[in-house]
């Protein structure tokens, strides 16, 4: 099967349900194109790699590492049947929407090409947050999440371009490594003995490196 994008999804500003603060995670399918580039620093940047796309907690989410969050299409369905509801493209926040791409087992540093000229890296998996919890209002919702490691991923921006619905994904690189998404997410969550594992990625963020350098360390 041909990899591509279901749906490319930009937020619609709302508070978080119990709260006065504002979320982007409700993020909705737009037509025609989308131009993506890397955003910056997290705290000074443009939030979102998406133009028209808005992050209102930029001391959590947004920046380089975290420029296009993606989830499968296929396994939004599973959760869909598991919770006997629908679940549209773009609510688990995913800016792109995929079908035929196993995410989950894609390594950190893959990059991919969309469409004709944008290019992607495979930085971190998605960690869940209370905002997802109460945005899904399904009670234990992230230690079901956290449990399954079905998190999709963040991408960075290597090379700008636009992104619409129906665009090819083409895996262009995968290194030489078996540190998958789903293994990253499990050693970032319950599963801290596989931390030092991590160390043969070197296309995680800093702060990850950092914390499996100490596992590896002080471990007993």
């Amino acid at each position: 099967m041909v990899a591509h994008v279901l749906s490319v999804n930009l937020a619609v500003p709302r508070r978080v349900p119990g709260t006065v603060r504002k979320t982007g995670i409700d993020k909705r399918p737009v037509d025609g194109p989308v131009p993506v580039r890397a955003p910056g620093d997290r705290a000074t940047g443009l939030g979102s790699g998406f133009q028209g796309d808005e992050i209102f907690d930029n001391r959590h989410h947004g920046g380089d590492d975290q420029a296009v969050y993606v989830y499968a299409r296929e396994d939004l369905d599973a959760w869909a049947a598991e919770l006997g509801r629908e679940l549209p493209g773009g609510v688990f926040g995913e800016n792109l929407t995929t079908t035929g791409l196993d995410v989950t087992g894609a390594l950190i540093g893959e990059r991919w090409r969309v469409g004709a000229d944008l290019v992607l890296e495979v930085s971190v998996p998605r960690e869940p947050c209370n905002t997802f919890a109460r945005w899904m209002d399904v009670p234990g919702w992230l230690r079901t999440f956290t449990r399954r490691a079905v998190p999709g991923t963040y991408l960075r921006v290597i090379s700008p371009g636009e992104v619409r619905a129906g665009d090819e994904i083409v895996v262009e690189h995968r290194p030489e490594h078996e540190v998958t998404v789903g293994l990253a997410f499990r050693a970032m969550t319950l599963e801290r003995e596989l931390l030092p594992r991590l160390l043969d990625a070197p296309a995680l963020p800093a702060k990850i490196l950092a914390k499996a350098r100490k596992y590896a360390t002080t471990a007993p």
